[in-house]
């Protein structure tokens, strides 16, 4: 008999590698991967992923929910830890910006199921703190417009996910030019 502790852990394993797997090919082939090319691709049985996520939907949901907080993640150790006031906000961008290059597939595969590719709940509120101390810091030294709030974050990266999304541009030029506007 195997001891309930280590069940739990190889549980746990499992669910880790069919998530990672998922998302890996939700970035690559969008919308169009089913649970079953999950499993196989993670190499365990279907009844394994079920188990983990009774639904597709609720495999996208996770699937976003661990992209949102790779993102939280990255604001509050690199961008909250930046030395210059104005780098934060400008980490933040373009770390969002490689992460919906780099996982196009997924913000497709995430919309269809979840009808946005916003955070909600506590992710957005996690991420509209940070934004706000980003802003805040930089309004304090000068280097950021006075009016610039966190909505005006979120619009930039509604652009920014609309020129990735589209192909429209060079993504890290509009970055670059939207960043340009939240200085003073």
């Amino acid at each position: 008999m195997v001891p309930s502790g280590r069940t739990r852990v190889d549980a746990e394993r499992n669910r880790a590698r069919v998530l990672e797997v998922a998302r890996a090919l939700f970035a690559e082939r969008g919308d169009e991967v089913q649970m079953a090319d999950v499993a196989r691709a993670a190499e365990v049985g279907i009844g394994t992923v079920y188990r983990h996520f009774p639904t597709r939907q609720a495999l996208v949901e996770a699937a976003a929910g661990h992209r949102f907080t790779e993102i939280l993640v990255f604001a509050r150790q690199e961008c909250l830890a930046a030395p210059d006031p104005g780098a934060g906000l400008d980490l933040l961008l373009r770390h969002i910006g490689e992460v919906l290059d780099r996982d196009r597939g997924l913000s497709g595969a995430i919309e269809s199921a979840m009808g946005s590719n916003e955070p909600s709940g506590e992710s957005r509120s996690a991420l509209e703190e940070v934004a706000g101390t980003l802003i805040e810091r930089g309004q304090e030294a000068g280097v950021i417009r006075a009016d610039a709030t966190v909505e005006d974050v979120y619009m930039l990266v509604c652009g920014l996910a609309a020129v990735i999304r589209t192909g429209s541009g060079d993504w890290r030029r509009f970055a670059r030019l939207a960043l340009d506007a939240m200085r003073s």
